[in-house]
């Protein structure tokens, strides 16, 4: 099992580095500004200490523009995951860049049909969207709802794809609010290899 702490706050993830659940960081421009940090500087210092994926995610929204943002995300440190979106350009960025074997990390999946999508185009991490999928109350059962529906027919149809795994959603919103305890998590198995 993974654990992928959605957050660019340096301090919670050296809070959450000596609990074992800090196998990966996934980040955003929007949590990086929400800091008002540097966004390659703190991706550098977030690759310094966690020696898992950091998902650093691209701005663009056309496929030349997100190839030269990847291309830079992942100059930035070994463990830099570029974070694109599910769209026709993200997907042929996710393409170009597994050829240049850069990991990417393939956001905004809402349906197992994209996420066998984003599989096809050879992504490494898929991020299923189950926070805001939760926040318009469109899952009932949460989170592991939508796993149950992704694992399954990635593993069923896509076995020869070389996705490896699903980030799902963010580990500091799993926490309760007043007690800062972790609530249960559904279970994240790996795929592929």
């Amino acid at each position: 099992m993974k654990f992928f702490v959605d957050t660019a706050d340096i301090k919670q993830i050296e809070e959450l580095i000596p609990t074992g659940f800090v196998n990966g960081v996934t980040t955003n421009p929007s949590l990086i500004a929400k800091n008002g940090d540097d966004m390659a500087k703190t991706i550098k210092a977030i690759c310094s200490i966690v020696s898992g994926p950091v998902s650093a995610e691209v701005t663009a929204t056309d496929y030349d523009t997100m190839m030269q943002e990847g291309e830079y995300l992942a100059s930035l440190a070994k463990n830099v995951a570029v974070k694109v979106p599910l769209t026709p350009s993200g997907l042929r960025t996710c393409k170009t860049l597994r050829e240049r074997e850069i990991l990417v990390n393939v956001t905004l999946c809402f349906t197992a049909a994209q996420a066998l999508l984003a599989a096809k185009a050879g992504a490494s991490f898929i991020s299923p969207f189950v926070g805001r999928l939760d926040d318009r109350r469109l899952l009932c059962r949460g989170h592991s709802a939508l796993a149950h529906r992704l694992l399954p027919a990635l593993q069923a149809r896509a076995p020869f794809l070389p996705s490896r795994a699903l980030a799902l959603g963010s580990l500091m919103r799993q926490m309760h609010p007043q007690t800062r305890r972790l609530r249960p998590l559904p279970p994240v198995r790996r795929l592929g290899r």
